[in-house]
């Protein structure tokens, strides 16, 4: 009776004990479950084509304002509108010439009547100089003959310069293509009274268009003339080759200037703002799978692991991204370790448990 009476006292004294110890031991995580599952990949160097994206406006090669050299005179024909091709010589605009056509017309009589004058004392110069011979006329006559010629030389020299001044005249009144291209703006209606200077028309010489870019120093000292670009507008992936580059720096926006020709420019238009690549060459670059940088507080990071258990998060300096690789410029050496899969559940100073992965075994 007292021993049945003493076993159950130390039981109840030793259940508060027992449950204490059940329920630590069902609290405690076993070892590693609190380590999350990462993949592993070392920083390697891949070949890497070198490019600067930037975007910039299409214009045209060269645009030639078109106008007259006549004031005050109305338009009669205007044979071109925008967006046409036209050749060389071609006669885009016509002025009224029917004043210009009446000097030209006296300016004419006036040259072939000096002609008929010359003609006539040449040929009486030419008799004279036969009579001389026979003295049946006197020195002085034959000197007055060669005089009348002289006169009548000079006189139609200045005929032959007033007719070419009222064709040239006349000629003004036709304003033609000075070269071939496409008709990109147009300033004046058919009987409109122009002035000289006054643009009437603009000209895309060859229909020739470029791609301009504004770059900062930094990235203007990698492009050279020479290099491809390449620009995507309209779903159309469109190539060309820098023509120039600015040789010097704006004193106020610190960029300069690259021109790159458009052979073939597709849907593009002047006055279009399209982005582009240039490929300034090829090269290595430090670079790790893009899932192994995380974006946090507006910087670029990645976890690195000594030892396999831990990480740390270290800010990095990224570059170009090419086949699912960003390229880091500064914070990574060749050799280091990285989560390449899982980074973005990760702290600094984490357990982590190493797991095979896909990108861990690609050499």
């Amino acid at each position: 009776m007292h021993a049945s009476i003493l076993r159950w006292s130390l039981l109840y004294l030793a259940l508060p004990f027992l449950v204490a110890c059940g329920a630590k031991q069902k609290d405690e995580p076993a070892e590693g479950s609190s380590a999350l599952s990462v993949v592993l990949t070392p920083v390697r160097s891949y070949p890497l084509a070198r490019s600067v994206t930037v975007a910039g406006p299409v214009s045209a090669y060269e645009e030639m304002q078109l106008g007259v050299e006549l004031s005050g005179l109305r338009v009669t024909a205007l044979n071109v509108d925008v967006g046409q091709v036209v050749r060389k010589g071609q006669v885009l605009l016509e002025l009224d010439h029917r004043t210009l056509d009446s000097s030209l017309a006296q300016a004419e009589a006036a040259t072939n009547e000096a002609d008929a004058a010359l003609k006539l004392a040449q040929a009486q110069q030419a008799r004279g100089a036969k009579l001389a011979t026979t003295q049946l006329i006197s020195a002085a006559d034959l000197d007055q003959l060669q005089a009348t010629t002289t006169q009548a030389r000079a006189q139609l020299t200045t005929a032959l310069a007033s007719r070419d001044a009222a064709r040239l005249q006349r000629d003004f009144a036709l304003l033609r293509a000075p070269a071939n291209g496409v008709i990109s703006k147009r300033l004046v209606q058919p009987g409109q009274v122009v002035s000289a200077g006054s643009e009437l028309l603009r000209l895309i010489r060859d229909g020739r268009l470029e791609w301009r870019a504004e770059l900062p120093e930094n990235q203007l000292a990698q492009v050279a003339v020479g290099n491809e670009i390449s620009l995507t507008y309209s779903g159309q992936k469109i190539t060309g080759r820098v023509r120039a580059v600015s040789p010097g720096i704006d004193a106020q926006t610190r960029t300069g200037t690259i021109y790159a020709d458009l052979p073939a420019p597709g849907p593009l238009k002047p006055g279009t703002f399209v982005e582009g690549r240039i490929l300034t060459g090829d090269g290595q670059a430090l670079m790790v799978p893009s899932a192994a940088v995380v974006q946090r507080d507006g910087h670029s990071y990645v976890f690195v692991t000594a030892d396999k258990q831990t990480v740390q998060r270290r800010r990095v300096s990224t570059g170009q991204t090419a086949t699912g690789r960003v390229e880091i410029i500064e914070g990574l050496k060749a050799g280091e370790q990285i989560v390449s899969e899982g980074a973005g559940f990760l702290g600094d100073g984490d357990r982590v448990r190493v797991v095979a992965g896909k990108d861990a075994a690609t050499p």
